[in-house]
């Protein structure tokens, strides 16, 4: 089978800590027996652009289980694990992907999954979706489905809708209220932190932390600092989650007023330049930059380097610039993903909900093949409930159920007071 990794002898290593996620990936596993014994995927050829991880092999191995092929290639040049990457070319997965990969090399990949003429596909960040529309257009007639899994990805699919662009159905995996309250939350909270100590082993208790953006992810990030003693400042422009920040105990104010005064940025926000040349000028020395957004543009990178009088890398994902002020300012992973960029993203149990959304997804989207428009899908209600009712059945959690006396007073408007 084709492939291209980094390294091959590091498969051992890849196989290890592949078993070691499935251990806390029980629901996920419940959903692979099941795939196992039906095989509902059965014809499918899948295309996938994700962080090539330990959790997400645990996502193919299911995906094969359940009938399928699949393809696959990182969706960020410094997110591969090459040791996982190793592993699943051994076992005969069409796995082309390395840490550090050259823009190049990025998209050839990308075209190399493609060429495996999915007619499936996994997205996160709506790289593959975006190549296929505007590169490979004679692959749409055959493609039945796509998923997306991340909040940027929904967005620029949602830009594509409005436009008339989107040529085949995408379910917006990230949207499941089983991932979004989850992963950004808890997934995003730590992990972000996780990548910003490996980088700096920076002491959070004491510091300002400035986080552009408030949504699921921006909680999550804010959540996490403030229990390691940081004083939170959140920047953001939407009123509503402004106000909830503040109502959380945060300070909340633009990012030009909260420059000079934080230690510690991270954007969560999925949008450009957020934190601008302009911005930096004004910080202080030994400010230490990251982002947690998908893309490299939050923080403008390319104006830090011109704007820079020096730089070196004093540390694996950790940058020094001096600044024409004296100031010396840190950027953690080339202002990529921080969390999969110098830690290992989220932890295997909060992918467990996020990947059995994946895989139920596609499920989905083949039942009803035929039947759903090029546009954004959310999942039906019920499917994320079942989700929901496998994790709580591997972590021995159980609840209540409503007498059948709750069920027709909730149905009900007769009675009141």
């Amino acid at each position: 089978m084709p492939f291209e990794v980094k390294d091959e002898s590091l498969a051992e290593q890849g196989k290890m800590n592949i078993d070691y996620a499935r251990h806390n990936m029980p629901a996920l596993g419940e959903i692979r027996v099941r795939f196992e014994r039906e095989k509902p995927l059965k014809g499918l050829r899948i295309g996938m652009a994700l962080h090539v991880t330990k959790e997400t092999a645990n996502l193919v191995q299911t995906l094969i289980a359940g009938g399928a092929e699949v393809a696959i290639t990182g969706c960020n040049p410094l997110s591969t694990q090459d040791d996982v990457a190793a592993a699943l070319a051994k076992d005969g997965v069409n796995v082309f992907a390395y840490k550090g990969e050259t823009k190049e090399d990025y998209y050839k990949y990308l075209n190399k999954v493609l060429d495996f003429k999915p007619n499936a596909t996994i997205d996160d960040g709506c790289d593959i979706i975006s190549e296929i529309h505007s590169k490979r257009p004679e692959l749409l007639k055959g493609l039945i489905v796509g998923t997306e899994e991340t909040t940027t990805g929904v967005i620029r699919l949602r830009a594509m809708e409005k436009d008339k662009a989107l040529k085949y159905p995408i379910i917006a995996v990230n949207d499941n209220r089983t991932k979004h309250l989850f992963d950004n939350y808890y997934g995003t909270g730590q992990s972000t932190i996780d990548g910003i100590l490996r980088a700096t082993n920076v002491l959070f208790s004491g510091k300002t932390v400035v986080i552009s953006g408030y949504g699921d992810c921006g909680k999550g990030v804010a959540l996490r600092a403030s229990g390691l003693g940081a004083n939170i400042i959140v920047c953001e422009v939407k009123p509503v989650r402004a106000l909830q920040a503040r109502q959380d105990g945060f300070r909340v104010m633009p990012i030009a007023d909260a420059a000079p005064l934080g230690h510690i940025f991270i954007t969560v926000t999925g949008d450009k330049h957020v934190i601008d040349v302009h911005h930096i000028r004004e910080m202080r020395d030994g400010a230490i930059l990251a982002n947690s957004g998908h893309f490299d543009c939050e923080i403008n990178v390319s104006g830090l380097e011109k704007m820079a009088k020096g730089k070196k890398r004093i540390r694996w994902q950790l940058d020094e610039y001096l600044l024409d002020n004296g100031r010396r300012i840190y950027l953690c992973a080339e202002g990529r993903l921080v969390n999969l960029a110098s830690a290992e993203g989220h932890p295997s149990e909060v992918m467990d909900l996020s990947f059995c959304g994946q895989v139920l997804a596609l499920e989905y989207g083949l039942k009803n093949k035929g039947k759903l428009e090029p546009k954004v899908h959310i999942l039906p209600e019920e499917v994320d409930v079942e989700i929901a009712v496998v994790k709580l059945k591997t972590m021995g959690v159980s609840i209540d159920e409503l007498t059948e006396e709750q069920k027709k007073y909730l149905a009900s408007w007769q009675e009141g007071t």
